[in-house]
């Protein structure tokens, strides 16, 4: 698995958080690591993107980025606004490989969800998927509403065609409700793929050195790490 595309149900899932994680643990196991974001909205020049949030948190990971749009929008109407050339799959699908050439493991970011255009043309995350022939691994939220967004995003990829690797959960609450506690089992289902971790909530906000220190603990040995999903849902689900 060299490349790992990581893309969310929708915004704000924890999306970023879980891809520091992601690459946290990897480089506690040995592997070269760089990060790449497909399209980073939202933020000027000069200040720090998706892929640098990362590194800081990660460690020592190559971070890249193909574009950057100034307004927080999808990345098409973003570039469209901006009067920049919108970011097409095959460039993300080209970066992704030149990286690959020099890291064992290259993390996609994508922008929102799955199928947030990238340009007037409607290519998206999952276009550039195909052409890397790359697994997905979908961030989900824990609350209600997720087993439909998840489900969609589980669809739309069988429908392409593409490796859906597994769901990780975001942002576990310190609380739950009783539809996160249900989702913990619900979730799997609905995706058709194994649960393969859950952060804490508040997990970026950790300092990096802790960070790095408990990443490999929310996610499953497919993901370098050691969390074990039967014991999560014997202690969470109702």
């Amino acid at each position: 698995m060299p490349i790992l595309v990581i893309t969310g149900t929708g915004t704000e899932v924890g999306k970023t958080v879980t891809t520091a994680a992601v690459a946290a643990a990897a480089l506690a196991a040995g592997r070269s690591v760089a990060v790449l974001k497909a399209a980073q909205t939202g933020v000027r020049p000069d200040e720090r993107g998706d892929a640098d949030e990362v590194a800081r948190l990660a460690g020592a990971v190559t971070a890249a980025e193909v574009a950057r749009f100034p307004e927080p929008l999808a990345p098409g109407t973003a570039a469209r606004r901006a009067g920049l050339a919108a970011v097409r799959p095959q460039d993300v699908a080209e970066a992704a490989a030149k990286l690959a050439t020099e890291h064992e493991l290259v993390l996609v970011e994508g922008a929102g969800g799955l199928l947030v255009r990238f340009d007037a043309a409607g290519g998206t995350l999952a276009d550039a998927a195909r052409l890397l022939n790359a697994p997905v691994l979908v961030v989900a939220s824990a609350g209600l509403g997720t087993l439909n967004t998840t489900e969609l995003t589980a669809r739309e990829l069988r429908r392409r065609e593409l490796e859906l690797l597994g769901v990780v959960i975001g942002s576990w609450p310190d609380s739950p409700d009783l539809a996160s506690r249900c989702n913990v089992a619900d979730l799997p289902e609905v995706a058709g793929a194994p649960l393969l971790g859950a952060l804490p909530a508040g997990a970026g906000a950790l300092s990096p050195a802790d960070f790095r220190a408990v990443a490999p603990s929310w996610l499953s040995p497919r993901l370098d790490g050691s969390w074990d999903a039967e014991a999560f849902r014997g202690r969470e689900a109702p």
